[in-house]
């Protein structure tokens, strides 16, 4: 297990992430990239637990993603399986786990105020708190991705699955887009990854 995430992780993440592993009796997958998630936990039905991963996550992601993941399931192991995925209890559990990993052996001081910042009240994904997730971006390998928030208004941009949209004015936090084929209305968040069209 340790040498399948050697390549993933911070290199002064390793040890202790194989520790809580092993401590845990957990598996790791390594998926191809899945647009909708970084990774998750689920119970097999032959009583195993396992996590999945997407291997195209920077290293930093990557720990954080996987972190995210153990504290799910020692949060339904120490609190039962009625708690909500993302309530108090499994934020308790994710700061905690999270801790021992927030140090400049780790992560690049660029990123621990923001990261101390984020795991004061963690999110369900780190991808909605835009700080973060900008910072992290700087990590990933190059793409002709843009965020939403940079993408000019009025400008058309494209999804994964090749639907269009034109970009529209900012509502409180999200921006309203309308599908150019269908003409309906959606929000985006801030930071969804998207791929501008140049219109000539």
């Amino acid at each position: 297990m340790t040498e399948q995430l050697a390549g993933h992780l911070p290199e002064h993440a390793l040890h202790g992430v194989s520790q809580l592993l092993r401590q845990d009796n957990l598996t790791v997958k390594i998926k191809q990239e899945r647009k909708t998630k970084h990774g998750d936990y689920r119970r097999l039905q032959n009583g195993k637990h396992q996590i999945t991963i997407n291997g195209n996550l920077n290293p930093y992601r990557f720990l954080i993603t996987l972190i995210h993941e153990i504290a799910h399931f020692e949060a339904f192991a120490h609190y039962g399986l009625t708690i909500k995925p993302h309530g108090i209890e499994w934020k308790r559990t994710f700061q905690r786990l999270m801790l021992p990993f927030l140090n400049p052996a780790v992560f690049p001081n660029t990123l621990l105020p923001l990261l101390a910042k984020h795991f004061k009240n963690p999110k369900a994904s780190s991808d909605t708190d835009t700080q973060l997730a900008l910072a992290l971006k700087q990590f990933d390998a190059p793409n002709n991705k843009t965020y939403i928030f940079e993408v000019p208004l009025g400008a058309n941009f494209k999804l994964y699955n090749g639907r269009i949209f034109k970009k529209g004015n900012k509502r409180v936090k999200r921006f309203e887009c309308v599908e150019v084929k269908t003409g309906k209305l959606y929000l985006f968040n801030p930071n969804a990854e998207v791929e501008i069209i140049n219109q000539k």
